[in-house]
């Protein structure tokens, strides 16, 4: 009888690719480059009080998780109780139905660009295309995640490694050359006044092209020597996030005027001309097709998971037994459906504002706030089983101790609330017909998006007889 062979562990590289990788992204670009060369201090300022607590905190939580039942619902579960626990896996899931329109209107700008870029602005056709591939999509992670991961890991590799370091080397190009460059790297624009709510606005998508780092954590238990290994791979994997990101968007920010940047085929506009300056626009169908790859690798990786831990939920008695159906691929078939008719809805979006960069921004926005409201679960619970539990051998905790911990989440709560703050400001000069029409949609859409906790609350409590 032959034993069991044992997992080999994750090697530094490795751990540094997984959490780079959910994170990382060229969508995210064109938004954060609307704020010139400010975006560095906010970039900076976003990872300190966000992107390294949230990573630190659920590599703890996720080491310590017992009977390996890991991630955000088991997280909060355990320090906030059953309630507090479904809020947060609501909070994640919906979240990601706010998010794909976004996602899935740059892959929209690309498929425009192919054809007619002047289409973008065409709120029919943008949806249409939307929706199209959202369903799409949908069917693919119908047929299981071995399939849909084997397909995302495919797509990444082109769609992401190599497209954002041409966006790198084009721009070091730009400088180098001697082209003029439409932002000012001067101490007053860089550190901008922050005593002016107008200049905070970009913390919203800047924060939000953070979200997700804790999907990546729970890989932190197949990490031998995890105390050593993992702050040495959270700091390079801070450092390349960081580095390609303020790279990649201030590469549009000085080659693209201010008021030209459109956020849904910003990067689509800025490949387009850089190519064409330096006599390259024969390769633009080549990047086109990267680009395509990306986005599809991401959205159907984000499509499946997030329905899982819904499902766990589900089958704890939150959801109708309805929504616990697996396909005889293991797929929380109903689920997935469900979600792809709310995020048919959600793209009614960009019908509602009166232009399309309105309704990119909206729905960013909306998207961050409720994910932000998840962090916010996270690090209280992650206070509280401090005190609850007792750690386990060799797992990874904050140096520290307790005080290492408060310390942690006290600077991630700050940053939650700063982003909660701002993210009911639009950025000054977009058309999003009137603050007052924003913030009665921005707040409509809250509500909508958190009402139903209330009643699958009353469900399970009606279910077990309380």
């Amino acid at each position: 009888m032959s034993l069991p062979q044992k997992t080999p562990a994750l090697t530094l590289f490795a751990l540094v690719m997984l959490m780079t990788g959910a994170i990382d992204s060229i969508r995210n670009l064109p938004a954060s480059a609307l704020f010139g060369s400010s975006l560095i201090f906010f970039f900076i300022l976003s990872a300190v009080v966000f992107l390294i607590p949230v990573s630190l905190v659920s590599a703890q939580l996720s080491a310590n998780a017992v009977d390996g039942k890991s991630g955000i619902f088991h997280w909060v579960r355990a320090g906030l109780g059953e309630k507090g626990g479904f809020l947060a896996i609501w909070l994640q899931w919906i979240n990601t139905l706010v998010w794909f329109p976004t996602v899935l209107s740059f892959f929209a700008g690309i498929v425009t660009y192919l054809i007619d870029p002047a289409l973008i602005q065409h709120k029919i056709y943008l949806v249409s295309i939307i929706l199209a591939t959202f369903w799409l999509l949908t069917l693919l992670n119908l047929r299981g995640l071995h399939f849909s991961g084997v397909f995302a890991s495919i797509c990444a590799v082109g769609g992401l490694i190599v497209p954002m370091a041409l966006i790198i080397v084009l721009a070091i190009t730009w400088v180098a050359s001697g082209h003029p460059v439409q932002v000012h790297f001067t101490a007053t624009e860089m550190l901008p006044s922050l005593a002016h709510m107008d200049n905070w606005v970009s913390l919203t998508a800047i924060m939000g092209a953070f979200l997700g780092m804790e999907l990546a954590m729970v890989h932190v238990k197949g990490v031998a020597n995890p105390q050593k290994m993992f702050p040495k791979a959270l700091l390079i994997s801070v450092v390349i996030i960081l580095a390609t990101m303020i790279m990649g968007s201030l590469a549009i920010a000085i080659v693209l005027p201010h008021d030209s940047i459109n956020l849904v085929n910003g990067v689509m506009q800025w490949f387009g001309y850089m190519l064409a300056v330096y006599h390259l626009s024969t390769w633009m169908p080549v990047v086109m097709v990267l680009l395509l790859l990306g986005t599809l690798g991401s959205a159907v990786s984000w499509i499946i998971s997030p329905a899982k831990g819904l499902l766990h939920a589900a089958q704890l008695g939150y959801l109708p037994r309805f929504f616990t159906q697996e396909n005889r691929h293991g797929v929380a078939s109903r689920i997935l459906i469900a979600q792809a008719v709310i995020v048919s809805v959600m793209c009614l979006a960009f019908v509602l504002m009166p232009s399309v960069n309105g309704s990119y921004w909206l729905l960013t926005a909306l998207s961050t706030q409720l994910y932000i409201v998840m962090y916010v679960l996270m690090f209280i619970a992650a206070i509280r089983l401090k005190y609850k539990t007792v750690a386990l051998p060799n797992a990874f905790a904050i140096p520290g101790g307790k005080w290492g911990l408060w310390l942690v989440c006290l600077l991630g709560l700050a940053g939650c609330v700063m982003t909660l703050i701002v993210g009911f400001v639009p950025p000054p000069g977009m058309d999003v017909g009137g603050f007052s029409h924003y913030e009665m949609i921005f707040a409509g859409a809250l509500a909508v998006m958190l009402v139903p906790v209330l009643f699958f609350w009353w469900y399970r409590a009606r279910s077990l007889g309380k």
